[in-house]
């Protein structure tokens, strides 16, 4: 419930508060594909297979400690704290 000192406040601030109009944006969206340009020259210079990464991933794949336990509770957190996306309310 409000009170009524509370909404004749309301009133007199809404009524003494002038009317604002926004204002209305002055030129058409556009998009520019410079940073794309760039972005694909960069991954171009890149090698397809980088040795470092594929040694760290076989180190990870054969160590039986990895992932932590606090790494997987980590992401069973997450997963059950998300959402269920696939049940709708109709």
């Amino acid at each position: 419930m409000s009170s009524p000192d509370r909404a004749a406040r309301t009133e007199s601030l809404l009524a003494a508060t002038p009317a604002v109009a926004r204002p209305t944006p002055s030129r058409a969206d556009q998009i520019s594909t410079d940073s794309a340009t760039a972005l694909k020259s960069a991954l171009a210079s890149q090698p397809e297979i980088r040795p470092e990464v594929v040694a760290r991933a076989s180190a990870l794949a054969a160590d039986p400690n990895y992932p932590s336990i606090s790494i997987i509770r980590n992401v069973a957190r997450q997963i059950l704290s998300a959402p269920d996306l696939s049940e709708t309310e109709a």
